[in-house]
């Protein structure tokens, strides 16, 4: 039986009267059809602040019944509603709206990402949400451009293409970057003039749920977005499998994304994957140490390393290990980890016990395969789900603290001899999300940069992302890019058309 929250200890040291408000307001209901309505079953769950493991909110728990509901809601309303049918510039001034009304809402929404993720206030208000607002902000400009073509068939005949929306979308979305990930999906099937059924991770639903009630304030017609919360099996099974969902877009576990993509072949729905990563960050000699040493380690701590393309295989030459390793270990005794409302904090906790379990498992098995640890390598004392910040070293690439995703702040530093030796062991991997190289020579970044199998490579830098650049990954990573003009192929159809002249 869930219990009853108690706001005030929950979320202790919030200052937003709305974040407050919002989390008194009783149990979060599903969208549906414009409507927030109860699960079926009458079933809610527990949301929890990983920071001191109170109950900051109960929620619905959504199962196939409710995800039927929103199915039909979507389609009616993609069928016979509006929102397909809109001008693009109308559509577009919608999209600009919601970027509008995130950042507006920016402080409340900052806080309640962080209460609910873990993640320090400070990251979420700087990067969070600024970055959601600019999505939206971004396919609304793409709104009118998603052109046709004439093509020189046939002197008889006129040829052209269109780009129509695929239609009813079921969008499931991760725990790390919850707001953010929401709108990289919702953005770009809006603009396109889909209708969507969103399923937010069960750790972390409650900026889902603010969107939802920003869009139902600002007019979105009925059914163009719906919120089932609940959990993988029941809720994201439901839409993966579902017969009348269009297309599926996920991004997760390659374990889950192999689910979905099983679950999909029902009605052969189009599916795209963001899935994991094991990133290498490769640093030469002649990089500028200066920035190589406190980006490798945001690299690997940043969201206390619950970053899907996270630089947790740090290759360093081996003329200047050592060196770098002392550097990185000194830079990392300054990460101040603590509760994510203070801003002095710079890594907050895990998003949960079981993702606290696993990463604190992770250091076990580093160290019986004989890693040593220059930092960390334990949990912190008290309540919470804090693991302190970890470098491993005497790594080689073929322990499971190298090749598994830990998604917990765990670097692996690792040796190489010379360029192609860090090129092979940089792509020995099943993934292949992103991929740095720090160095001074622009011959050799270039260079290397090709080689590497990865959907990202960033250059005497991490981590950067930009709406208007495409984000996916190479093998097991996934397949299909979100973001950029890219992501209006994964929500667009195209028809060819013959007229006879």
């Amino acid at each position: 039986m869930a219990a009853t929250p108690s706001v005030e200890i929950a979320a202790r040291g919030a200052k937003q009267s709305a974040v407050l408000e919002f989390l008194k307001s009783g149990p979060k209901k599903l969208l549906i059809g414009g409507k927030w309505v109860a699960s079926k079953s009458g079933k809610t769950f527990e949301t929890i602040n990983p920071a001191n493991e109170e109950v900051l909110a109960l929620v619905a728990e959504g199962d196939k019944a409710d995800v039927d509901e929103a199915v039909k809601a979507a389609r009616k309303a993609f069928e016979e509603g509006k929102w397909p049918k809109l001008g693009p510039h109308q559509r577009a001034r919608f999209l600009f709206k919601i970027a509008d009304a995130i950042d507006a809402h920016a402080d409340e929404l900052a806080e309640l990402e962080s209460l609910d993720n873990g993640k320090p206030l400070s990251q979420a208000r700087a990067i969070d949400v600024p970055a959601a607002a600019e999505t939206f902000r971004y396919y609304a400009g793409w709104c009118s451009k998603i052109y046709g073509e004439t093509n020189p068939s046939d002197p008889s005949m006129f040829n052209y293409t269109l780009r129509e929306p695929v239609g009813v979308c079921g969008q499931i979305i991760p725990w790390n970057f919850p707001l953010l990930m929401a709108a990289w999906k919702v953005a770009p099937a809006l603009a396109c003039g889909n209708t969507t059924i969103l399923k937010p991770a069960e750790q972390t639903p409650l900026t889902a749920i603010r969107l939802g009630e920003l869009l139902c304030e600002l007019g979105l017609p009925d059914g163009v977005f719906n919120l089932i919360t609940g959990f993988g099996p029941g809720a994201g099974s439901s839409i993966a499998e579902h017969p009348d969902i269009d297309k599926v877009a996920f991004t997760g576990s390659a374990e889950v994304g192999r689910l979905i993509l099983h679950a999909s072949e029902g009605n052969l729905k189009k599916v795209s994957l963001e899935l994991g990563g094991k990133s290498p960050n490769i640093i030469f000699p002649d990089a500028e140490m200066e920035a190589a040493v406190p980006n490798a380690m945001m690299g690997v701590f940043y969201n206390s390393g619950q970053v899907c393309a996270a630089g947790t295989r740090i290759f360093v030459q081996r003329d200047i290990y050592d060196n770098f390793v002392e550097q990185l270990t000194k830079y990392t005794q300054g990460m101040t980890m603590g509760d994510p409302l203070d801003p002095k904090t710079k890594m907050g906790p895990l998003v949960s016990k079981e993702q606290f379990d696993k990463v604190k498992g992770y250091l076990d098995i580093g160290r019986k395969e004989g890693a040593k640890v220059t930092i960390g390598g334990e949990a912190a004392a008290g309540k919470g789900y804090y693991v302190k910040p970890t470098i491993f070293v005497d790594v080689n690439n073929d322990m499971r603290i190298a090749r598994e995703e830990i998604f917990g702040p765990v670097a692996a530093t690792i040796p190489f001899k010379d360029e192609n030796d860090a090129v092979f062991q940089g792509n020995n991997t099943t993934y292949g999300l992103a991929a740095a190289v720090w160095t001074r020579d622009v011959g050799r970044a270039h260079k290397v940069a090709r080689a590497l199998k990865a959907g990202t490579v960033w250059v005497n830098c991490y981590g950067m992302v930009d709406p208007i650049s495409p984000f996916g990954g190479y093998k097991q990573s996934g397949f299909g890019r979100e973001l950029g003009k890219y992501a209006v192929d994964l929500y667009t159809q195209v028809k060819t058309v013959f007229v006879k002249l």
